[in-house]
């Protein structure tokens, strides 16, 4: 395995066109790395994928992909299998450092995503390779469904009385500046990291408070139950074994139940409850700062 250079670093970046991808690559242009952004569809050529890592002298992997859908397949095809591609050619290479950015929703694996995202983590930690693994709570763009129905003078949607869940979210530009201040980090190798923004924990209805705050308006909201979910799983999953169209529908009804009824938050394993304060705050922008300049660009 090769050593660390000093910076700036040789990166390769795999998920640049996503949404947090791009922030990472902003940001580590910004201070002065020589990133080179691997295509989705480099995934499919592992060896030739490892000769160009290796004939770019790369000294860190960072990826930031992940399967579109949660799907099954999406997600074995993704957040596990193109993960485990660019962990070999990386292997192959000879690369030093590995970062992964993963989700804090892996903690209590319900969904086919979890459990690629898992299964990929441990090949990642028993591979040898110097890693990281950042798993983030929420992020600003989940919470920012609702900003044009707010804006419209339609209420927020809640599910039960909008305190189910709470989280942490975390702003692309800092949860950016997370991920590069673990390059060439000794303290980062090794490590899984769960993080979140500024406190305090939101539930969605102090998120939807925050909004209609920033839009100057009173806050209005409509409940809707998540049990709709359950009953939608359960009448999709009859036509599962007959249909991948059904059974398809039916992980999108887990997952919506999921992240209805779910917090994104560290899980306590002594109370096996989820806990605000034992997740990790970082960065300065709230999702208040964020709702404002939404509307301001609107």
């Amino acid at each position: 395995m090769t050593e660390l250079s000093e910076h700036p670093r040789r990166i390769a970046l795999a998920g640049a066109s996503g949404t947090i991808g791009a922030a990472v690559l902003r940001r580590l242009e910004g201070e002065g790395h020589d990133v080179a952004a691997l295509p989705r569809g480099a995934f499919i050529e592992p060896d030739a994928l490892a000769d160009g890592i290796r004939d770019d002298r790369i000294d860190v992997v960072i990826s930031c992909i992940a399967s579109r859908s949660g799907a099954p397949g999406d997600a074995l095809a993704v957040d596990y299998g193109a993960n485990a591609t660019l962990l070999a050619a990386a292997r192959e290479a000879g690369v030093a450092q590995f970062i992964l950015l993963s989700a804090i929703c892996v903690q209590k694996p319900l969904l086919a995503f979890q459990h690629a995202k898992l299964r990929f983590e441990a090949e990642l930690q028993a591979s040898g390779i110097g890693y990281t693994i950042i798993r983030p709570t929420a992020f600003f763009k989940s919470l920012s469904g609702q900003v044009k129905r707010v804006k419209a003078g339609k209420p927020f949607l809640i599910f039960g009385d909008g305190n189910l869940t709470r989280c942490k979210p975390i702003s692309d530009d800092d949860l950016a500046c997370f991920i590069a201040s673990c390059i060439g980090n000794p303290g980062a190798l090794g490590k899984v990291f769960p993080i979140g923004g500024p406190g305090p924990a939101l539930s969605l209805r102090d998120a939807g408070e925050l909004l209609f705050a920033a839009a100057g308006r009173e806050p209005r909201f409509r409940s809707v139950s998540p049990a709709m979910f359950t009953w939608a799983e359960k009448v999709l999953a009859l036509g599962a074994p007959f249909s991948p169209w059904f059974a398809e529908k039916a992980e999108y009804a887990r997952i919506a139940r999921y992240y209805a009824t779910e917090s994104m938050l560290v899980l306590d394993p002594a109370s096996g409850e989820y806990s605000a304060d034992l997740t990790p705050e970082y960065g300065r922008e709230t999702l208040a700062d964020h709702y404002r300049r939404l509307l301001a660009e609107a």
